[in-house]
């Protein structure tokens, strides 16, 4: 593991202490990767939305119905085994 060396500013590292303090984590640096690691996760869903309107955006318009469209998703979301 890379050892760093960062500040806080007095309310972040007051926040950090209350949550080493609650005895939810063991230490700051367990903290700041817990947050890191829950960054890193929103990010990917981020991206992944945003690669998936970028597709739509170049798929052009569609005549299906609301249920038509929402039946399709469904069968996609179950080929691939995410529903």
């Amino acid at each position: 593991m890379t050892r760093q060396s960062i500040s806080f500013t007095t309310p972040n590292s007051n926040w950090l202490n209350a949550q080493v303090e609650s005895e939810e984590y063991t230490s700051k640096s367990e903290v700041v990767n817990d947050l890191i690691r829950k960054a890193r996760a929103q990010q990917n869903e981020l991206d992944f939305i945003r690669e998936k309107l970028i597709k739509a955006e170049q798929g052009g318009f569609t005549n299906l119905t609301r249920d038509e469209i929402l039946a399709k998703s469904k069968e996609e979301l179950q080929h691939n085994g995410a529903l």
